[in-house]
């Protein structure tokens, strides 16, 4: 696993809205069971008007996803199998979603 690894939802339920998660946790941590995840949802899985700084738009598999940074959650690292793609070219947009999630700014 690699930071900002992109992974289909485990969940089969969640996964129609939300079909892939993001794997934001540092990989000096791999050693432990759980990781860190975002997940990423279709715009018609959103209720309210997303939040900028909180909610960037990334691509994945010819579809625009929505980061649901404010959904962050830990999942068990052996639930996810395989990356589809890795966001490090979104690396300072998602690192600025979390500051602003935890900090305000």
């Amino acid at each position: 696993m690699a930071h900002l690894d992109v992974y289909r939802n485990p969940d089969p339920v969640s996964g129609k809205l939300l079909p892939f998660v993001v794997d934001v946790q540092s990989d000096l941590l791999s050693s432990l069971s759980t990781c860190m995840v975002i997940p990423l949802a279709r715009p018609e899985a959103i209720e309210t008007l997303p939040i900028l700084r909180l909610n960037h738009k990334v691509d994945v598999e010819d579809s625009t996803l929505i980061l649901l940074a404010q959904d962050m959650a830990p999942v068990p690292r052996r639930m996810l199998k395989h990356p589809v793609t890795n966001l490090s070219a979104h690396r300072d947009d998602i690192l600025a979603a979390l500051d602003f999630l935890f900090t305000g700014y």
